[in-house]
């Protein structure tokens, strides 16, 4: 049975509660902080475990108490990486929420963001189906070694999340990933930012133009979009009576869509399922669903 990979990062989010943030000079006292396992590629792999999809979480541990942490959560998770360990120190991310869920990140980045050719070259491509990839490790300065990888592996169905740091990204580099015609998963604010583009359809017509494959946005409480060439095709949301914070919801969102893909669902009911899960993680704290509230979600429960 084929695999779904996920290549990035996994990290410590610092999650810091404050009521907003404070301001130059400031002196604020925070609600309460709590270390969690986190990570664009960790939430995304997560999500789709939870689905029983079997994936490669292809994710460098570096070294330090934050390498620790994460080597120590992936053991509890039955996960091991394909990656040797790494002799540099592992990153994390603080992640300020405010009284209104917002999340504000603070990065501090290490071995986690870098892929080099050589452990890309040990992977065995006839057992994989698709590819996650996200933008900060293109941004990396090891980002062009995986561009060049999936260059190589052209019959892999490339998703592609680069979230707020597509404005970053090299645009060379950007335009080799638009010649792999991934599919593109995207929020109202980063798509508008980066195509300049204040209409929604008009925004995905552009990148569309560019990919030549479906683009998708996420629309906050009022659901998800998805574009196909020909027409924008809207999936209603619902709100989430209490948004504890909005750690990990786009991510979320993209690992139920790549997981309702692989199991043959079509567009509509992958964006459909992926709303109800990406509303049940800004109810919870931090990125992570237990199975419990898995399941629950997708029975719009919770």
């Amino acid at each position: 049975m084929k695999k779904i990979l996920v290549i990035g990062s996994t990290v410590v989010d610092m999650i810091i509660n404050v009521d907003k943030l404070p301001t130059t000079k400031g002196d604020i006292h925070i609600k309460g902080q709590k270390a969690s396992m986190g990570g664009c590629a960790y939430n995304v792999a997560d999500t789709i475990s939870n689905y029983g999809v079997p994936n490669i979480l292809f994710s460098p541990v570096g070294s330090g108490i934050y390498g620790d942490f994460v080597r120590s959560g992936l053991r509890k998770k039955g996960l091991i990486s394909p990656i040797p360990p790494v002799d540099m120190e592992n990153g994390c991310c603080y992640c300020f929420v405010e009284e209104s869920g917002e999340r504000t990140f603070i990065s501090y980045h290490g071995a986690e963001y870098l892929i080099y050719k050589e452990w890309l070259d040990e992977i065995d491509t006839r057992e994989i189906d698709s590819v996650y990839i996200c933008g900060l490790e293109i941004e990396e300065k090891t980002g062009g070694e995986i561009v060049s990888f999936l260059e190589e592996h052209k019959n892999l169905t490339v998703f592609f999340a680069p979230g707020p740091r597509i404005l970053k990204i090299n645009e060379g580099l950007l335009d080799r990933l638009y010649r792999l015609n991934p599919i593109i998963h995207l929020n109202f604010d980063e798509i508008t930012a980066c195509t300049g583009a204040k209409d929604l359809r008009q925004a995905a017509q552009m990148l569309y133009e560019k990919s030549h494959n479906t683009v998708i946005v996420t629309l906050g409480e009022d659901g998800a979009a998805w574009y196909d060439g020909m027409q924008l095709h809207i999936c209603p949301g619902q709100k989430a009576e209490n948004v504890v914070d909005t750690i990990g919801a786009g991510d979320s969102h993209v690992g139920a869509v790549m997981a309702e893909l692989y199991m043959g669902s079509t567009m509509e009911q992958a964006i459909t399922n992926a709303n109800k899960i990406a509303r049940a993680v800004v109810s919870t704290e931090g990125a992570i669903l237990s199975r419990r509230q898995f399941e629950q979600a997708l029975k719009g429960k919770g």
